[in-house]
């Protein structure tokens, strides 16, 4: 039997049994059910804002993925793979399901298997290898709804970083930057551009739904600033916890998890660890008899909803610390781009801008969390065991023990209270930032030139100056 074919699009129409991804039976059009598609190429906190708009206005989100050969024929060479594609999305809190394989073009019979009345997009334009609007039969059927891009950040921003080497990303302090007193222009700009920062902060920590709030997000520094809605929570020597997001406090019993890092072009690598940290704690939980009908039932009476067993605080370093140890121009983004992009992972409960690269336990005791749940330290403070290869050991992960920094361990007190915990290797095991920019470096012509199409002049010297740079840190073991 012949396959069945979109008259339209020309893509084929899968039978039951062979859809990507179940339900094989068609499922009945709700309104509220959405559907989105594209490449989500090193999925950032552009793509998961487009995401998080769209959750908004319904109460599931249906991702479809284009294939990386889909994605070549129409738009040129992808830098992360489809299965790479397919664990950033799943991660990302506001996704409801996940469709690999999904038509470059979208596809009336598609969308209406899975149920999906309306499909949504930013509000720029995406063609095909002809140069048509990949949405053309789906707004000819009134099923498109238009939700804004996400400002000030987009792929060929960040590949422009990685293909030259300035440094013009950086914040040099987020807490002076909340507060308006960093960046250039007028006191009214300044005044808009913490009430943007505020509220994307905000945004992304919300819930799946898109709307009530979820992870609780703190700067951390010396005198840290206490306007603008922010409130000092808890002190130490080193400094002070200024709360931005409330968010949830941990709840009965949960352990609280601390892990400190870069999180540099927030990519599978961080999420499978991430995702290996939560499967340790679920089976740490089912030994003590978390899951049993009793305890579930305990909690939800307590709660009035169930919870995890963990409750995963994230350190991020200023971009200043995380140069220091990694060189050239990292981080590729700056500590509020990475703020963002771990904010909307499903995997994370807080969030502490400017943490210390190190894990002192009188920081440590002084964490919200653990102040919240009574606790005098965390749990556990995990890191990953990955490897960059030809760095002689380094940790490329949290940038833990660089050796250009004369040896640095940000674990060591860690260890000696015996909270240190190493998570073995995962399915993206060799992925980090490093990787992701040599990815770049190896096809640096093909991404010129798409940059140059884009109107970014100037990026063949800066490439050139990368790659030699990338190659002496790679020599000096960084």
């Amino acid at each position: 039997m012949a396959p069945r074919v979109d008259p339209e699009v020309g893509c084929i129409i899968p039978e039951e049994g062979q859809w990507p991804v179940d339900p094989q039976k068609d499922v009945d059009i709700a309104e509220d059910r959405l559907w989105i598609d594209g490449c989500f190429d090193f999925f950032h906190h552009g793509h998961a804002g487009v995401m998080l708009q769209s959750r908004r206005l319904g109460s599931s989100l249906i991702v479809g993925l284009h294939s990386d050969a889909d994605i070549a024929a129409n738009k040129g060479p992808t830098v992360m793979n489809l299965a790479e594609r397919v664990a950033a999305v799943d991660a990302c809190r506001f996704s409801t399901a996940v469709i690999p394989h999904a038509p470059y073009v979208t596809s009336l019979p598609w969308i209406s298997h899975y149920g999906c009345k309306y499909v949504t997009h930013g509000d720029d334009i995406t063609s095909d290898a002809s140069g048509e609007d990949c949405y053309r039969f789906v707004k000819k059927a009134g099923r498109m709804k238009i939700v804004p891009r996400t400002p000030e950040i987009s792929t060929t921003d960040l590949v422009g970083r990685m293909l030259g080497c300035t440094k013009e990303h950086f914040i040099p302090s987020l807490t002076a930057r909340l507060e308006g007193k960093d960046g250039n222009g007028s006191e009214e700009q300044h005044k808009q551009k913490v009430e943007d920062m505020r509220r994307r902060i905000k945004d992304y920590a919300a819930a799946p739904n898109g709307k009530d709030e979820f992870v609780a997000v703190y700067t951390y520094g010396p005198g840290a600033a206490r306007s603008n809605g922010s409130h000092a929570t808890a002190s130490s020597e080193q400094g002070t916890f200024t709360s931005i997001v409330p968010g949830y406090d941990p709840r009965p019993d949960q352990r609280v998890i601390y892990i400190p890092g870069a999180f540099d072009l927030f990519n599978p690598g961080h999420i499978a660890f991430l995702q290996s940290v939560t499967h340790l704690e679920e089976k740490l939980a089912r030994d003590r008899g978390w899951y049993t009908p009793e305890a579930q039932q305990n909690r939800i009476s307590t709660s009035r909803k169930d919870y995890s067993p963990a409750y995963v605080v994230i350190g991020l370093y200023d971009d200043s610390v995380v140069n220091r140890h990694k060189g050239i121009n990292y981080p590729i983004m700056n500590i509020f781009e990475r703020g963002l992009c771990v904010m909307q992972c499903k995997y994370v409960h807080a969030v502490v801008f400017g943490a210390p690269d190190n894990t002192n336990p009188e920081f440590l005791g002084s964490l919200p969390a653990c102040k919240a749940n009574e606790a005098e330290l965390p749990s556990a403070i995990y890191n990953s065991n990955a490897r960059n290869p030809g760095s002689k050991g380094h940790d490329a992960f949290a940038d833990a023990r660089n050796p250009g920094s004369k040896g640095h361990d940000a674990f060591v007190d860690a260890r000696a209270l015996g909270l240190y915990v190493e998570i073995q290797e995962h399915d993206f095991q060799d992925v980090n930032a490093a990787q992701i920019v040599s990815r770049i470096l190896e096809k640096r012509s093909e991404y010129e030139e798409r940059q140059r199409k884009k109107g970014v002049k100037s990026v063949g010297e800066g490439a050139i100056r990368r790659l030699e740079m990338e190659k002496e840190l790679a020599a000096r073991g960084g």
